[in-house]
């Protein structure tokens, strides 16, 4: 559970890392998350995101993404697991409230598919992380889409476990006004 809640957080940060052109506003985001717990696949999401973009396909030097997003908005739809993930051997918002996105570089992969190493920190851990996204321009916004894997013992979330998955992999689909 743990693991998702850290994957839905960083996939909500990475997948912002590259959405718009210029900084705008944020009109729809959805970041979701899987791990599995005792070989069952456990779902979640995380809301909250905060971001400044500057994305140019034509100019990838000099994009830029910082995001974050709220750790105490984990939602696994179940308020006893998401509060256990809310203890300090999970996220402990109460000692780290944010978790934050910062992107290195991007790199086109064909058409509208891009990747982008971005630095994610997570309770004070900085990691560098992969995504890969889709950038669709639809005139008046831009939709990214992107999906990346993390392993969440790297960010010192939950301790090893015999039923719970290292690998969390988180989804992101946004939407930001020009």
């Amino acid at each position: 559970m743990m693991k998702k809640i850290f994957l839905l957080i960083t996939a909500i940060i990475l997948v912002n890392i590259g959405l718009i052109s210029a900084q705008s506003t944020i009109t729809h985001s959805t970041i979701s998350f899987k791990i599995k717990n005792l070989g069952i696949n456990t779902n979640g999401t995380i809301s909250g995101l905060q971001a400044n973009v500057k994305f140019n396909p034509a100019d990838l030097a000099s994009g830029t993404l910082d995001a974050s997003v709220d750790a105490n908005t984990i939602n696994t739809d179940n308020s006893m697991r998401d509060e256990h993930l809310r203890k300090e051997e999970f996220f402990d918002p109460a000692h780290y409230p944010k978790i934050t996105l910062k992107s290195v570089s991007f790199k086109q992969k064909g058409g509208n598919n891009y990747s982008g190493i971005f630095s994610l920190t997570i309770k004070g851990k900085t990691r560098q992380v992969e995504i890969h996204f889709t950038y669709i321009d639809k005139g008046s916004s831009i939709a990214f889409n992107g999906i990346f894997k993390l392993n969440r013992l790297d960010f010192g979330i939950g301790g090893s476990s015999l039923v719970m998955s290292n690998e969390v992999t988180v989804t992101v689909d946004a939407e930001v006004a020009r």
